[in-house]
């Protein structure tokens, strides 16, 4: 990986806007959800991917379960969830650089439910943005382009002059599809598995500049 204090692939672009993704990019869930998962699928008797980060967990369910019970099940993992917040944290980095933007140019975009995202959120002590797309107001999700299409629509931007920030390959995956520069934060999955534009260990190696020109990305080091 190159050193973020003297490589910069997105050098002299700006921004409209960034759309972050949550788990895993701006909050570390892993615990709760780990927990959470494996105690569904003890219930249902499956075996859940490790792999599948990043997904719905419709499409996820819709795959280890009969298609009659498959709205059960997600009731049942989303019920899971949204009673388990504990050990939820910020991400480093992450606080800051939300905060750094604007309301009108920083949205969240999650594979989650409306209230799994609040009930984290909460749980993290994050200051989320006022605009939060979830699972429930796209018809299709990750990997799917329109949970960001759907982002840049509510900040009133071309999703072509957006970031998206990532940490999984589905989400890199959906941002690329709606036409967003995308970044891949690697420690979900290791940075060869991801494919962006830019990869980062994390977001305090990150720092957005507000211009007249629009959002100005530059890589720091986290010790400076």
């Amino acid at each position: 990986m190159p050193d973020p204090g003297t490589e910069n692939v997105l050098q002299g672009r700006t921004f409209d806007a960034v759309l972050f993704d949550m788990d895993g990019t701006l909050i570390d869930s892993t615990p709760a959800v780990n927990r959470s998962w494996a105690l569904w699928a003890e219930e249902w008797g499956v075996a859940k991917d490790e792999t599948s980060h990043g997904r719905p967990a419709r499409d996820i369910i819709e795959e280890l379960v009969p298609a009659e019970r498959v709205d059960e099940a997600i009731a049942r993992i989303l019920e899971l969830e949204t009673a388990d917040t504990n050990d939820i944290t910020v991400l480093p980095g992450a606080a800051a650089l939300m905060n750094s933007l604007p309301e009108s140019r920083r949205a969240i975009v999650t594979s989650c439910a409306r209230p799994l995202a609040v009930a984290r959120l909460g749980a993290s002590a994050l200051v989320a943005p006022k605009v939060i797309v979830t699972i429930d107001d796209t018809p299709r999700g990750k990997p799917f382009p329109e949970p960001f299409l759907e982002g840049a629509a509510r900040l009133g931007v071309d999703p072509r002059r957006c970031l998206v920030i990532e940490d999984a390959p589905a989400g890199l995956q959906a941002g690329r599809a709606a036409g967003c520069t995308t970044i891949g934060v690697a420690g979900t999955y290791a940075a060869a598995e991801l494919d962006a534009d830019l990869i980062v260990p994390g977001l305090d190696h990150l720092h957005i500049e507000v211009a007249a020109g629009g959002l100005i990305l530059r890589l720091v080091s986290p010790n400076s």
